[in-house]
């Protein structure tokens, strides 16, 4: 595989360390000189320094990559670049780092195939630690309109002794496995719930609400 890097920052320069341990192919764009001369001192002769253009991403040969990532820390830049590396030079994974979570919503409308928000990674961990009746949200597909939730049956939910069947989840909800103690159960027409079970759903983010009515009163 081969990605091109855009940001040289902390998180572009152990992302590029850790693919070039996993045998992958690696270019990193980055403006600051400084930065530049770290990542060829402990990485070798893979940036290339200046401002992001279509000029240095044809330099880096980003019409042969299978994936951009931009990370830099300004979420403007980070969408035009990753717009640019899909329609300019046709690359068919596009991932952006979003700063402002506010922003997400927008890349996935503009065809980013994934963004990453440290915040929202941040929330999550917090709500997992401190959630009682809540979906928690694990992974986010489809551009932003699917997720695959986390869900943690109480013992006083209303779907334990029924069945998958009996509960008519909603039609864009699909039950993924049932995590029991050590168990992990793929979910049939007959599986029966229990108290304690942690249940993981891929679910339109619309239904998401709907879908917790199911397991918690």
């Amino acid at each position: 595989m081969y990605a091109v890097i855009v940001g040289g920052g902390k998180v572009g320069y152990y992302l590029a360390k850790d693919l070039l341990a996993r045998g992958h192919e690696v270019t990193i764009i980055e403006r600051d000189e400084r930065k530049c001369r770290r990542i060829q001192d402990d990485l070798g002769s893979i940036v290339l320094e200046g401002e992001c253009s279509t000029d240095l991403m044809e330099q880096a040969g980003a019409s042969r990559a299978d994936v951009f990532i931009a990370v830099t820390g300004e979420d403007e830049t980070n969408l035009v670049l990753s717009q640019i590396a899909k329609r300019f030079f046709q690359i068919p994974r596009t991932i952006a780092r979003v700063v402002n979570p506010k922003n997400r919503k927008t890349f996935n409308q503009l065809g980013i195939d994934l963004t990453v928000s440290a915040t929202e990674i941040i929330t999550t961990l917090i709500e997992q630690e401190m959630a009682t009746q809540e979906i928690l949200p694990l992974l986010a597909l489809g551009r932003g309109r699917l997720e695959i939730v986390e869900i943690h049956l109480p013992i006083d939910s209303p779907a334990l002794k029924k069945t998958v069947q009996q509960l008519s989840l909603p039609e864009d909800s699909i039950l993924i496995s049932i995590i029991r103690g050590d168990q992990i159960i793929v979910p049939r027409g007959d599986t029966t719930f229990r108290a304690n079970d942690t249940v993981l759903a891929l679910t339109a983010i619309a239904s998401a609400e709907k879908l917790k009515t199911f397991f918690y009163p």
